[in-house]
Order: C-alpha cells, then structure tokens, then sequence
C-alpha cells in the first residue's frame, strides 16, 4: 500500500539521522504535512525537508513524541512479516545470553519495535503494547507468537497507564491458548511463582538479574535486609546463595505472600522474616530496635519518574540511603539502585555519598550493575539506558 509521507522541518532530521528512531511535534513541517491530517497509529514515510525519504515509521498526531522511525527503509510495512523478522532478531540476541527460556524478549526501540515489550516466562508470553502504532498491529503481534513458539498462553498487560497519553484504553486479557495454575521461571538458581495477572508491570522484573548475580557472591553467611522486596528477588535468591538472614521489606500485602511462597518453593523458608510497611518507616523502627545487617538491598520503584521531579525524588534516593547505612554494621555491604531514567549513575553516586558523609561514613564503589542483555541499549537513544547499581563497602570514616 501507498503510504503518506511525513514532513520534517529544515535541519530537524539530524537526530534520526544519527540513529534515534523519535519525531517530536514540534520538528514536523505543519505546513507542508498537518499532523491533524493523520490517525493516531497511522503507518507513514518520515521526510527530511527536502523530501528524502529517512523511512518507515507510525504516527500519533495528539502526542508529543508524534511518530516513531522502524526502518530506514521506506519500501517496507509495519505487518506480520516485519514483526516476524524483528522477533526472530531479538530471539537471536536472548539464545546468545541465555540458557532457559525466561527473558525480555523484545525490549522496544531496543530491538527495533517501539511501543512493544515482551517478557517471556517461558511458554507463557506477556505482551505489554504502549503506542497507537502497535496497537494497530496488536492482532498480527499475538499471531507471529503462536506461529513461532506454539505458546501455552500469550496475555497483553496492557493496563500501563503511558497508554493514556496515546489515547488507548486500558485492559488485561488472555489472547491465547490459558494460563496454568502457577507460572514459575528460574533465575540464578532460585525458583519464583510469577503473578503474570495482577502482577506489577509484567509480573517480574527481569532487568537486576546480573546484579543479583553479583550479590550471590556476597551474602553466604551473612544477615541480608531486601527492602522493595516485590517477590523477593534479591532477597530469595541471597537465602539461596547461602545467606544466614533474609528480611523482606515491601509495603504490598499481596506482594509479601509472593515472596513467602517463593521462599517455601526454594526451601528457606526458616531463613526469611517478612515485614509489610513503608520502607521509610519500617527502616526506621528497625534503627530504634538497634538491628543491624550485613548486607542491605535499596532497590526502589522509580522516585523520578518525570524530569521536572529530580530534586525531589534525588532526595528520597539520598533519605533511604542513609537510612540504610545506618543499619549496616560496620564494613558491611550497602546495594544501591536505581530504575529512574532520569537519575544519572553520577547522581545517584553523589547521593550515596552525601548521605555517607551526613552520618559520617565511608564508602567505597567496588562494583556496579547494569541491565540485564535482554534490556540491551540503543546508542542513538540515552531513554533505553535507565538501570543502574552500586555496590559499596560501608566503613567507619577515615
């Protein structure tokens, strides 16, 4: 089919040409192409000014980001068989890294798809779809899957509330095949009972899996606080590795009874002690009980969560930090992390050490943890780099 064309402004057509696959509202030539002229989810051939072609994309017109590049080709359609070679590519990618199949299988611009991320569990597929563009498609998505993998199910999770921006409604649903009774993976040599409906986002967080790699190494032997627990992904996976402790911290009910039957799955159950609260407060109430750890996991949900909210949310990071310091023994263990995009690894690092210097600490970096190679970075794009986490020895000042 024919598709129209896209109409950048003069010099606008830098960035994409530099590999970003972003058109902002405000670079598009409304003269020559009215973005009201255009569905949301409308497939179309991005134009420098001069009308070169740069490729095929989709388009949002009621959106700030208003269209999204797939190919520098502009000979090819968002269909089945583009889907199909996009998936097989990030498949490729996923066997190249890991053994079993439990990954992100495909991680959005990352992988050549905006607007789509797909976490497998292995055969269970979850499809979370965030853009007009892919919601377009959403039919074709979920047929390339079961012509691939001949899944047991694949269920969209697309409840993310990012989908308002694109107009898109909300919901949750089994598209194919039903799911099993439990849903379980493996992970570092620990067991986990995935809550794939109801679950945050997709049910579990795949992309602090090297990081709790590097935290096995660490634990044997010792008492482990895991504050943010969710289902106890730091926390079961250090009982497992050997730990003497594990005290699981979350505020969620239903999040606290995932981390006592993954703890019962892996046999530690006797090692685990479960605290439902405000991390804040319980951290808190724990300094004023004089309990003291080893090893502490700060891994909290995003603080910064928009730009304009840094200076806030860099505090909330630099308050439980040193809260956190303040229950470790000393040379103990502090990991510090980070899913807030706009929380640089520098920012953060200068947050871990104001609060070390407030309650006169020491701290030494002696490793950090980046995404896992299923959330593989884009060069062009700095928004697909957003996880990070130190590991710091936590001493007396000098």
């Amino acid at each position: 089919m024919m598709l129209a064309s896209l109409r950048l402004k003069k010099n606008e057509e830098r960035r994409i040409k530099q590999g970003h696959l972003w058109v902002f509202s405000n670079e598009v030539d409304n003269h020559v192409t009215p973005l009201k002229d255009f569905e949301a989810g409308q497939q179309v051939i991005i134009e420098a000014a001069n009308g070169k072609p740069l490729g095929m994309g989709y388009v949002n017109p009621n959106t700030l980001i208003c269209a999204r590049l797939l190919s520098r080709s502009a000979k090819v359609e968002l269909n089945a068989k583009f889907l199909k070679r996009r998936i097989q590519a990030a498949q490729s990618l996923r066997e190249l890294n890991f053994d079993e199949p439990y990954y992100r299988l495909v991680f959005g611009e990352s992988d050549g798809l905006p607007g789509l991320v797909i976490d497998r569990f292995g055969d269970v597929f979850v499809v979370q779809i965030t853009t007009a563009g892919m919601e377009a498609v959403k039919d074709d998505i979920v047929q390339v899957l079961e012509n691939l993998y001949h899944p047991q199910a694949v269920v969209l999770r697309n409840d993310t509330k990012s989908r308002e921006l694109e107009g898109l409604p909300l919901y949750e649903e089994v598209a194919v095949g039903s799911l099993p009774e439990e849903i379980v993976i493996v992970e570092n040599g620990a067991k986990f009972v995935i809550p794939v409906e109801g679950g945050q986002k997709t049910g579990w967080f795949y992309d602090h899996r090297m990081a709790r790699k590097r935290l096995q190494d660490l634990v044997k032997g010792k008492r482990v606080l895991d504050v943010f627990s969710y289902l106890g992904g730091w926390g079961i996976e250090a009982a497992v590795a050997g730990a003497e402790s594990v005290t699981c911290v979350d505020a969620s009910e239903s999040a606290l009874d995932g981390v006592e039957r993954n703890a019962a799955l892996n046999g530690v159950s006797d090692k685990l002690t479960l605290i439902q609260g405000n991390a804040f407060d319980v951290l808190n109430a724990l300094r004023l009980e004089a309990d003291k750890f080893d090893v502490v996991i700060v891994d909290p949900p995003a603080f910064v969560k928009r730009k304009k909210d840094l200076k806030q949310g860099a505090e909330g990071y630099r308050r439980i930090n040193e809260i956190a310091m303040r229950l470790l023994e000393i040379d103990g263990v502090l990991v510090s992390a980070s899913c807030s995009h706009h929380m640089s690894r520098d920012h953060l690092l200068t947050q871990v050490q104001s609060a070390a210097r407030h309650i006169d600490r020491q701290v030494q970096l002696f490793d950090q943890g980046h995404q896992g190679p299923d959330h593989p970075v884009h060069p062009a794009i700095p928004e697909t780099e957003y996880l990070k986490s130190f590991f710091f020895k936590v001493s007396q000042s000098w």
